[in-house]
C-alpha cells in the first residue's frame, strides 16, 4: 500500500469496519479474461481471528457458473463516504474507510443454510429475523472464508 499512513492492519478495527457496511463487492475470475464483480448483501462471521462472509443467491447463475470453475474471490466494502473541503487550499477530498480481501467460497450445505442465512441478517437487523423458510429451497448461499485482508482509511484530518 502506498498511503502507509491510512493502512488498517488491525484485526478488530477492520471488523468494525465491515460491521457497518452494508454491501460488499465480489470479484470473480470470469471466462472472458474481465473480472466479474457483483455487489451483494453479506453477513459477517468472526470464529476466533477466521472471518466469513455469507452471502444468498438464486440456485443458478453466472456467479455460481463461476464459482464452480474457480472459487477464489476477492471482496472489497466500504462506507463512512464524507466530503471533505479544504477552502484554504481550494481543494477537496473523500474520507471513507474500507477493507479487501482474499478468500475461498464454497456453498453452504442445505442442513446449513438456515443458521448461515440467520448470520446474514444480523448485518442489517439487529433482532433474531423470522423469515420464510420455504424460501430456504430455491435459495443458495456461500460463504467465503476470508484468507487475507487489509483495511484502508481517510478521516477528516488536515
Amino acid at each position: 500500500m502506498r498511503r502507509k499512513d491510512r493502512e488498517i492492519t488491525d484485526f478488530d478495527e477492520m471488523i468494525k469496519i465491515m460491521k457497518i457496511c452494508d454491501s460488499c463487492v465480489l470479484g470473480l475470475k470470469d471466462e472472458d479474461g474481465y473480472p466479474y464483480l457483483v455487489p451483494l448483501n453479506f453477513g459477517l462471521d468472526v470464529q476466533g481471528n477466521q472471518v466469513y462472509l455469507y452471502f444468498h443467491c438464486a440456485n443458478k447463475g453466472t456467479k455460481l457458473d463461476l464459482i464452480a470453475k474457480d472459487n477464489r474471490a476477492t471482496f472489497e466494502m466500504d462506507c463512512d463516504h464524507n466530503f471533505i473541503l479544504y477552502e484554504e487550499r481550494m481543494s477537496c477530498t473523500m474520507g471513507y474507510a474500507s477493507v479487501v480481501g482474499h478468500g475461498n467460497i464454497e456453498i453452504v450445505s442445505n442442513e446449513d443454510k438456515f443458521e448461515a442465512l440467520k448470520i446474514l441478517m444480523r448485518q442489517y437487523h439487529a433482532e433474531d429475523f423470522k423469515f420464510n423458510t420455504d424460501m430456504i429451497k430455491v435459495t443458495t448461499v456461500l460463504r467465503l472464508k476470508v484468507t487475507d485482508m487489509i483495511g484502508k482509511r481517510r478521516n477528516n484530518i488536515h
